[in-house]
């Protein structure tokens, strides 16, 4: 079954429990005022609002129509958690600032019932749906650099994404050879026959070099009995969400990504209103705790409060970034420009506490307001440590191609990057994001955040 339709699936069953859930909701709120579920209770004594409750609870469930968490108990679990808790802090927040009485009971339960209901029916999907008999049966064309990591991934994946019957490949000596425990079955002559025998559903192109004739005929007739042919790097980035960088030609770039960066206007337009509307919100925030946030640095290390660093913007253009200090006064006390590690020794105790709340990161909502920053991008980075690093991770550059953000999909997903390798794989990250943002995924980082923050998940 392809991702797309068991995301179909997915929003299905949603549909159904919220639906439930709101006559669950109705029924007990009827209850309560000495009512049945009547036309009268539907009619007049709920307000409108509530019947966008359903709307608002599939919308915080955004992150569950990843198909690879969607297949994990754990994920469907942590993400529903979430997603009570962030509508429950949504309410809270409305209830306290609204001028008239809000309903507590109806809210409750709706709520209640929504979680318990869509970890019933998640459960259900994953008990059905990750057994083999509802698996994609793929072949993978390539078994050289580009195949075999792909054969890794696939067995890093739990549970599996489809099912790997093995490799062609045309090189002979790879023939009857296992590529990271998966076997090679032939060569292009003998695709057709693999394809038959195993009842192939789906074939990955994973050749870098230069195809064969025979390769590319047995491919057309292979598609044309109705088998589904991807390309390598486009299964990549559905299995973990990166782009493969070390396994892209050098012009990559101008070829396929430069025609993906260009958003279109819409989301253009809307993204920058949620960063106006996310700026003034964070700003508030900002003003009403920097009075605690400043009196607790000045007493633990003294001043200055305010940390101001250059970084790159969008294009490459240079902006002053703003955060509350979180390390010694003299932590690039030699000029030389360091990364932040695993329990950075130059981290302040108060530091530490605000980098793992996310707290210093609230005065960079000034810079989101004045259009230098977004909520949502690549991590902003000093033009030192870019210079250096575009000469030893390719494609480096291209994250300039967009605002830099207070968090995203590589902060999620990742978090800080302490060596070379660890930025080739936030850079993966990064540009999956560019070539794939909208404002899905955009409310599925911002739900993300919320979790990480909860959780105590900075560094």
């Amino acid at each position: 079954m392809r991702p797309e339709e068991r995301r179909f699936i997915l929003f299905f069953f949603d549909v159904l429990v919220v639906l439930l859930s709101l006559l669950i909701a109705l029924a007990v709120w009827g209850r309560r005022d000495w009512l049945s579920l009547s036309w009268e209770l539907i009619a007049n004594r709920i307000p409108a609002w509530f019947y966008l409750m359903p709307v608002i609870w599939i919308g915080l469930l955004i992150e569950l129509y990843d198909i690879r968490r969607a297949n994990r108990r754990d994920e469907t679990f942590k993400g529903v958690g979430i997603a009570a808790g962030v509508g429950l802090v949504l309410y809270l927040f409305v209830f306290f600032l609204a001028p008239t009485e809000l309903p507590r009971v109806g809210v409750a339960v709706f709520i209640a019932s929504a979680a318990l209901l869509t970890l019933a029916m998640r459960f259900l999907y994953i008990a059905i749906f990750t057994q083999p008999d509802f698996l994609r049966r793929v072949l993978i064309v390539g078994a050289g650099r580009a195949g075999s990591s792909l054969v890794g991934i696939w067995n890093s994946s739990h549970p599996k994404p489809f099912h790997l019957v093995g490799l062609i490949d045309d090189d002979p000596e790879k023939l009857g050879q296992l590529v990271e425990g998966a076997p090679v079955l032939g060569g292009g002559a003998q695709l057709l026959d693999v394809v038959e025998r195993e009842k192939i559903s789906d074939l990955i192109f994973a050749i870098s070099n230069q195809m064969r004739p025979e390769m590319f005929q047995a491919l057309l007739q292979a598609e044309e009995r109705g088998v589904q042919i991807t390309t390598m790097p486009i299964v990549y980035e559905q299995l973990i969400g990166r782009v493969p960088i070390f396994l892209l030609n050098s012009d990559w770039i101008i070829r396929s990504f430069m025609d993906q960066v260009h958003a279109n206007a819409f989301y253009e337009m809307a993204k920058r209103l949620v960063d106006i509307l996310g700026g003034l919100v964070g700003t508030l925030g900002y003003l009403g705790l920097y009075p605690f946030i400043a009196l607790a640095i000045v007493l633990d290390t003294g001043r200055p409060v305010l940390y101001k660093q250059t970084r790159l913007g969008l294009n490459g253009k240079e902006y002053m970034i703003i955060k509350f200090r979180t390390m010694r006064q003299d932590s690039e006390k030699d000029g030389k420009v360091r990364v932040t590690v695993e329990n950075d020794e130059r981290i302040t105790k108060v530091g530490k506490f605000l980098r793992k709340s996310h707290l210093d990161e609230l005065p960079q909502f000034l810079n989101v307001l004045t259009g230098e920053m977004s909520l949502i991008g690549p991590r902003a980075e000093r033009s030192e440590l870019v210079n250096h690093l575009q000469n030893k991770v390719p494609f480096y550059r291209a994250r300039l191609l967009v605002k830099p953000g207070i968090t995203g999909w590589a902060q999620v997903n990742f978090g800080y990057a302490a060596t070379v390798e660890d930025t080739a794989v936030k850079l993966e990250y990064d540009l999956y994001y560019i070539k794939h943002r909208n404002l899905m995924l955009d409310l599925q980082i911002l739900l993300r955040t919320v979790g990480t923050v909860i959780g105590f998940k900075g560094q």
